[in-house]
């Protein structure tokens, strides 16, 4: 709509400065001609926004002109409060400043979008950590937040699985990643992605960094994730699944049914110890039958079970 198209173009003039009419068309999707007559309808509507010719020239809004407009729908201020995430917040040392944050915008909102705003943040709850893990504890949190924030360089202790495990490291903190409960770290050089709550110890240095101009923290975090599952999934097992029967995850190549209707699949798998673990928890629902290592080990298992039990009913009972 064109009341919108307006909005957002002084929006973007009081957030950004100086923008030319091709700019503000690819950030509104819309063809320079259109942005020639917004913005002449926003010069009639008294409007303080001129236009500067030449090489260096665009779109601007007078020297401390701003609007009290925020063009904000109904569905922006609900995602607006659905995104203030008390819990990360507070770790980070920011829960009161989200806070204020909150109820300035609140107070700002007319009354019928702060409706909206109260109902999602009483309908939306963010528990982030898993049901059968506690949380991580994290006391460095806040230091290396602070120096994401600052660019500035931590000496630190780090834990690591291989060994040597506890390795000291200069990190030059790019940004923070919350997943599923846990804080990671990515930082230069690489750069590598660190375990938060795995800092033994942490100096704060006076010394800074710049930080890549190209580099996108969500991009490097999709990239990152895909590249440990590839990398923790490197080994394939063939099963067998009962009817009904379903394994999470994906499956490589295509899946067949047998004539006992069985079906035969390839899945990947991280280690023989953990496909163990995990294809037993199916119990007599599924058949290893690749590679060889694994189904003798589930049978040694199977194997001690039955011993175990076997004599089930000859202790105790009526």
């Amino acid at each position: 709509m064109k009341s919108s198209r307006l909005v957002s173009i002084l929006l973007l003039l009081q957030t950004r400065g100086r923008m030319t009419a091709a700019q503000l068309a690819e950030e509104l999707e819309v063809s320079v001609r259109t942005v020639y007559r917004d913005v002449q309808a926003l010069s009639a509507a008294g409007v303080p926004l001129y236009g500067d010719a030449g090489h260096a020239g665009g779109y601007r809004l007078l020297d401390g002109y701003r609007t009290r407009l925020t063009g904000l729908t109904a569905d922006e201020a609900e995602a607006l409060f659905l995104s203030g995430a008390p819990g990360p917040a507070a770790q980070l040392g920011l829960g009161s400043v989200l806070a204020a944050a909150q109820l300035k915008v609140r107070a700002a909102l007319p009354a019928e979008l702060r409706i909206h705003a109260d109902r999602i943040s009483g309908r939306f709850h963010l528990d982030a950590p898993g049901w059968y893990a506690d949380a991580d504890e994290t006391p460095y949190l806040p230091a290396v937040a602070d120096a994401v924030w600052n660019s500035r360089v931590l000496q630190v202790l780090y834990r690591r699985w291989r060994a040597p495990t506890d390795v000291e490291r200069r990190l030059e903190p790019y940004g923070l990643v919350l997943k599923a409960g846990r804080w990671y770290v990515v930082a230069g050089p690489g750069p590598r992605t660190y375990r938060v709550d795995q800092i033994l110890q942490l100096t704060a240095t006076e010394a800074e960094f710049t930080r890549p101009a190209d580099f996108d923290l969500p991009a490097y975090w999709t990239a990152y994730q895909h590249d440990f599952r590839d990398r923790l999934r490197r080994d394939e097992a063939v099963v067998r699944l009962a009817p009904g029967v379903e394994l999470a995850g994906s499956v490589r190549g295509d899946a067949s049914t047998e004539e006992d209707g069985w079906t035969r699949v390839t899945v990947p798998i991280e280690s023989v110890d953990h496909a163990h673990a995990e294809f037993l928890r199916l119990g007599t629902g599924i058949e290893v039958l690749q590679p060889p290592e694994l189904r003798e080990r589930i049978a040694r298992t199977v194997a001690e079970l039955a011993g175990r039990y076997g004599n089930f009913g000859t202790h105790g009972g009526d």
